[in-house]
């Protein structure tokens, strides 16, 4: 992708060397950030191939509709900052505009279902490690190893979350060069970028959410 001679820092030979580079930062950082879930992942597979049962039973309390609602709004979110890209490519600044405040709505939806799913299971005692301590309704979900389901939970959802808000304040930043013309089809590196980093935060809900919730 061609840069405008402005935003070529003079330690790079050309633009394409520039671009190259910060594409290449960006994949980097991004296989960090699989390794960091990665381990995750693995502390999941070993509790759950010890505890099934229990795990079974401690996933009733997470509601497979509110899941299912997030990765709609995670998956549309990927196809509003597709077409940012697309729409700065054709020099189509409005759109461009309008589908990165898109994007960004889709991520505070996601997180307002976050909080009232946090919110709405903090109220009846479930909590990580030791504070777990359901009662009323949830009383019955109190078993042994149950905490380490929930640990596991609210750590990788958690995590994940921080990223979702993380990629929030990039898009607000986004928006705001955008519309004071920083960005054009010469010019579009960060939108590109902060469009894989979006994606790889979908792909890890599209992960998170059936082994959490469904399975």
């Amino acid at each position: 992708m061609a840069e405008s001679s402005g935003t070529l820092k003079h330690y790079f030979v050309s633009s394409a060397q520039q671009f190259d580079a910060a594409k290449m930062g960006m994949w980097l950082f991004l296989v960090t950030e699989v390794l960091l879930f990665s381990g995750m992942f693995v502390a999941y597979a070993v509790y759950r191939t010890w505890y099934p049962e229990v795990f079974a039973l401690s996933s009733e309390l997470l509601d497979w509709r509110l899941g299912a609602l997030n990765t709609l709004v995670l998956l549309a979110s990927s196809f509003t900052v597709a077409l940012a890209i697309h729409f700065i490519q054709k020099g189509d600044r409005e759109r461009v505009v309008v589908m990165l405040l898109l994007t960004l709505l889709c991520a505070a939806v996601f997180m307002i279902v976050k909080y009232f799913e946090y919110t709405g299971k903090w109220s009846h005692g479930v909590f990580p490690g030791a504070g777990f301590a359901p009662h009323g309704d949830y009383a019955q979900y109190n078993v042994a190893y149950a905490p380490q389901f929930f640990s596991i939970y609210f750590v990788m959802t958690g995590i994940h979350g921080v990223h979702v808000l993380v990629g929030m304040g990039v898009f607000v930043w986004l928006v705001t060069r955008m519309v004071r013309g920083h960005f054009s089809p010469a010019y579009y590196t960060p939108i590109e970028l902060s469009g894989l980093y979006w994606h790889l935060v979908d792909i890890i809900w599209i992960f998170l959410f059936p082994l959490l919730y469904l399975i």
